[in-house]
């Protein structure tokens, strides 16, 4: 069923669709590594998009390996180009980011970090999300396991389908 746009979602109608693509990862904590990943954005017709992320280690001969992380969740645009989103892991983390929103670009900072007692010690993020030409460029940097926030993962994806 095709659902008509939500008018509050025009500012973060350049998400919409799924991306695939590679990227690169690292951490002062974990050996660096290249990720394959899906990331796709829908909507319902009400305000707000909904997001699902999904991952794959690139091994050394460029084949696609075991599974990394996922996460899902919602954005919801608000008022005077700000933006909440909500994620979930199944690693027993969820995350509140809120930020803004402009010219094909949103930056979002966390506010909140909640975890399972046996998910590993994340406290605080940063993304970015842009397009870089027709390709969408995300960034990601991480404050966890007792290491400050920083650059953690980036990926180029092109939009497919």
């Amino acid at each position: 069923m095709e659902f008509e746009l939500h008018p509050d979602l025009e500012p973060l109608k350049f998400l919409l669709g799924t991306w695939e693509g590679a990227g690169v990862g690292g951490y002062p904590t974990i050996e660096g590594f290249n990720f394959g990943q899906e990331i796709s954005f829908t909507h319902v017709g009400k305000p707000f998009l909904v997001y699902a992320s999904r991952s794959w280690l690139i091994e050394e001969d460029g084949t696609l390996g075991r599974p990394l992380a996922m996460e899902t969740g919602y954005w919801r645009p608000r008022p005077e180009h700000q933006v909440e989103v909500t994620l979930s892991h199944p690693t027993g983390i969820v995350e509140i980011y809120v930020g803004n929103v402009a010219f094909n670009r949103v930056e979002l900072q966390t506010d909140v970090v909640a975890r399972t007692e046996s998910a590993k010690e994340v406290t605080a993020g940063s993304r970015l999300y842009g397009l870089i030409g027709e390709d969408l460029g995300w960034a990601y940097d991480m404050a966890a396991m007792g290491q400050p926030l920083q650059s953690h993962l980036s990926a180029q994806l092109k939009r497919v389908g």
